[in-house]
């Protein structure tokens, strides 16, 4: 890595590899152990995202889901008429997700890639959604982030993620933005507020923010209350 900031590309991969330093999670190494107690690791799809199609609030069309993992929500979201794009850097968490596709009979455009290299149509997508991503991107990639999102998304598209809850039980640190760079760690994932979402996405409407619903392990959804479920829309105009 050159040591040198010429632009702020330069800039912000030094800030990448400043934290990275620190971090010895590997999320191939993650998803390789498919026997992990991990309650996400049931091929069952969100509560709210649930409620959002079944309830009609949003209609099937385009969807992005930026971070997937082993698919379940892509799935979910095929097969109720979505066409989507799945993406995560995973190589270990996408063939899982493939392998799922494949035994649901279930087509779905998984694509590894870190999503700030993603290259994708300008206000294509109807729908973007983050199951659990967006609390492990840095503070300084966050402006990325959300340019992405609004780039992704059509007029009157909705934007749908869950997220840690600030001092959450699974995770969520109580840190500033300064602190991450102070200690050099996201200390496994920043904790959100609904304030703090609403302050961070205010360029889109905010529909609802809500804790998720606690789900029993026998259910066919997944749900925990130790995270937020956010819902966005797009109100830009063509």
């Amino acid at each position: 890595m050159k040591e040198t900031i010429h632009s702020y590309d330069d800039l912000l991969k030094m800030l990448d590899h400043l934290l990275k330093e620190e971090s010895e999670f590997n999320w191939d190494n993650f998803y390789s152990d498919r026997d992990r107690k991990v309650p996400f690791f049931e091929n069952h799809p969100d509560e709210n995202l649930v409620e959002y199609i079944e309830k009609k609030r949003i209609k099937a069309g385009k969807a992005l889901e930026l971070g997937c993992g082993p698919g379940r929500n892509a799935i979910y979201m095929a097969g109720n008429g979505f066409h989507v794009d799945a993406v995560d850097q995973s190589e270990e968490g996408l063939a899982w997700a493939k392998e799922r596709a494949t035994e649901h009979g279930i087509q779905v455009n998984f694509i590894q890639s870190n999503i700030f290299d993603l290259g994708i149509e300008e206000s294509a997508y109807d729908l973007v959604y983050d199951s659990g991503c967006f609390h492990h991107i840095p503070p300084h990639r966050r402006m990325g982030y959300i340019d992405l999102v609004k780039k992704a998304l059509k007029p009157g598209g909705f934007f749908a993620l869950t997220c840690f809850v600030l001092g959450g039980e699974l995770g969520g640190a109580a840190i500033t933005d300064f602190e991450v760079y102070r200690s050099r760690s996201m200390r496994g994932g920043l904790g959100f507020t609904e304030e703090k979402l609403k302050e961070i996405f205010h360029d889109l409407k905010t529909v609802e923010i809500r804790k998720m619903r606690d789900m029993e392990p026998e259910s066919s959804q997944f749900g925990t209350s130790a995270l937020l479920a956010a819902l966005f829309k797009n109100e830009t105009m063509e």
